[in-house]
């Protein structure tokens, strides 16, 4: 599917991976309708962009807000579920509000999301859904356990869902950032990665999502040979990349997020 005169809704469109994805979308002739919870920012955004790119504020943590958002955007051509709270941190640190939180943002609204655009999608014969998740949808470390979770179901709930809607028209990507420059939870949390872990910028992850729905690529992964490489092999063996993990100083990597995002959860 190409994007140019589609419309696409795009939600965490405030953040910088967010901007990134609509700059990359609207320069091949999508439409962009720009949902978040910082308006402002995204009146910006929209002034930048021009054309006929559109504002629909929404706060995916309340739980009311999805209908309103819906009804707002009109026909959706393509969603881009990439809006997520950080949710770094041992499960004890959290309150139950923060993971019910995480867990509506990160999870529940892509698939309400997914679930409500789909349909139409398929009567038309075309149509795409990318997931923006996270490598921590491919492996798990010391204080993610929360945010490995949602991003691990929103992994398993897109390459179902691609199954469903084989030979629909519809295709579904999901895309697996691993540490992002400049932007995104990562690089507002001001944290100093081990020597050798290397980073993407903003615009890797944008370029993914456009090759997502161009190709119709089941998965996408925007991180350096060696995360990738180190996702593969946990999936084999966790309990032997998780020790390889603790000695790179992954605790001490999770710690300092948590800290950093701690007023974002």
């Amino acid at each position: 599917m190409q994007p140019a005169g589609s419309n696409v809704l795009l939600t965490g469109a405030s953040g910088g991976i967010g901007k990134a994805i609509a700059r990359a979308l609207a320069e091949r002739g999508a439409r962009v309708i720009l949902s978040g919870r910082r308006t402002e920012a995204l009146e910006e955004l929209r002034s930048e962009l021009g054309g006929d790119a559109a504002v629909v504020g929404a706060d995916l943590s309340d739980r009311g807000a999805l209908p309103a958002l819906l009804e707002r955007a009109g026909p959706v051509d393509v969603l881009v579920a990439n809006a997520a709270l950080p949710a770094s941190g041992t499960v004890a640190s959290f309150s139950t509000e923060e993971i019910d939180r995480a867990l509506d943002v990160n999870l529940r609204a892509p698939i309400l999301l997914a679930r409500a655009l789909a349909p139409g999608m398929a009567e038309r014969g075309r149509g795409h859904l990318v997931f923006v998740s996270s490598l921590s949808g491919k492996i798990s470390s010391g204080g993610s356990a929360v945010y490995s979770a949602t991003k691990f179901g929103l992994r398993a709930f897109a390459a179902g869902l691609r199954e469903d809607l084989l030979g629909s028209g519809v295709g579904v990507t999901t895309v697996y950032p691993g540490f992002i420059s400049d932007a995104g939870m990562f690089a507002e949390a001001d944290v100093k990665l081990p020597p050798g872990v290397g980073t993407r910028p903003p615009e890797a992850v944008a370029a993914a999502v456009v090759r997502g729905i161009e190709e119709n690529k089941g998965e996408l992964d925007v991180a350096p040979l060696g995360m990738r490489m180190g996702a593969r092999i946990w999936g084999l063996s966790p309990t032997r990349v998780g020790a390889l993990q603790r000695r790179l100083g992954s605790l001490k990597v999770a710690d300092e997020l948590a800290a950093g995002q701690r007023d974002k959860r």
